[in-house]
């Protein structure tokens, strides 16, 4: 990061200041100010990019949340997002050198597993970073928390999915009490979070659809699911803050859920094969925020020029209306080629 004499402020080698009301107006259904960016996170070969030439204490248990700040600051981003501690529900240990099925047994399967499992205490975790991280900010811009995982992704891994299906039906109650130990905690460590100035807005993260329909059925998602993440919400406004829901999925039978009863700002995660995300935006944009959208596997295959053809058709259909910013549909995997992820985002300095 450098700072520009020229501005005044500290503003990136393209000469973009960070300014958080910009994607506070998208978030407000409001035409920002410039067209504005918004990413869940991206890999190491975008922030190496980025932050090229800057060296960091690798000692230092912040040097990789410092990397990424800065990576977002040169990308030209008005945040960046990052977890406020290392909170997070201990599950089974998995081979990571091949994918993972959801039928893969939990560490619950029963009332005496239930009890007996080691269950975290977010009041005991350090948020020392959202401190530290918020004294090195440029100016204008603001951190942007994500959790653990949502309830739905958390119980799915304590319980195994098959598990959770079968208790659905067979003992509801426990499901029941999983997700509100579940929730309940989850539910303390955004208050946590909240409390610290610097924080801008938060991401509740909870993968909650396949392709072609939600996880589990509709009323059961309203039974276990939603509450808490309308308690969430609730907890979040109240601080005065937006809450943006990242989700992958089919969620077409429950959008009004999300929008009406939840009644989060911004919706992230689309893909074209479930709704594209012009679709997305002329049916919820009035009512939420559409964050990002551009299909992945259209950013890993179309070339730069349609990629960029693609964007700027989007910025110019939202034009006079607002409620958008420019990103992925799910995040920036290491699998994006760097010029593709490039092309997206040189729409914001046209």
């Amino acid at each position: 990061m450098r700072h520009d004499q020229t501005g005044g402020g500290l503003k990136n080698k393209r000469g973009r200041a960070p300014d958080f009301s910009q994607l506070l107006a998208v978030l407000e259904r409001r035409e920002p100010g410039r067209p504005t960016l918004f990413e869940f996170f991206m890999n190491d070969q975008v922030y190496d990019y980025f932050a090229a030439g800057m060296t960091f204490d690798n000692s230092d248990h912040l040097a990789a949340w410092r990397r990424r700040m800065a990576a977002f600051f040169e990308a030209g981003y008005d945040y960046v997002t990052l977890p406020g501690s290392s909170f997070a529900f201990p599950g089974p240990a998995f081979e990571r050198a091949r994918s993972i099925s959801q039928n893969t047994p939990g560490l619950i399967w029963d009332r005496a597993s239930f009890d007996a499992y080691p269950w975290p205490d977010p009041d005991r975790s350090d948020y020392s970073r959202l401190d530290i991280l918020a004294r090195e900010l440029p100016e204008g811009m603001r951190l942007v928390v994500n959790g653990p995982g949502g309830v739905l992704e958390n119980a799915t891994t304590l319980l195994g999915y098959e598990t959770m299906c079968i208790m659905s039906a067979e003992d509801p109650d426990l499901l029941g009490d999983v997700c509100a130990a579940i929730g309940s905690r989850i539910l303390r460590y955004y208050e946590i979070c909240l409390a610290y100035p610097a924080v801008g807005a938060i991401i509740v993260n909870d993968d909650w659809g396949f392709a072609q329909q939600t996880l589990l059925a509709p009323r059961d998602m309203r039974r276990y699911i939603f509450p808490w993440h309308k308690r969430m919400v609730e907890t979040v406004h109240q601080a005065g803050r937006p809450a943006i829901l990242h989700s992958c999925g089919n969620l077409a039978e429950v959008w009004e859920d999300v929008i009406e009863d939840m009644r989060f700002d911004g919706k992230h995660s689309f893909e074209d094969k479930i709704q594209p995300v012009e679709e997305a935006y002329e049916q919820y944009g009035r009512r939420i925020a559409i964050m990002g959208g551009f299909d992945l596997d259209f950013i890993c295959r179309a070339s730069p020029k349609a990629i960029q053809a693609r964007v700027r058709a989007m910025l110019e259909r939202t034009r006079g209306r607002g409620g958008f910013a420019i990103g992925t549909g799910n995040s920036v995997p290491d699998y994006v080629p760097l010029d593709h992820y490039l092309a997206m985002i040189e729409s914001i300095y046209d």
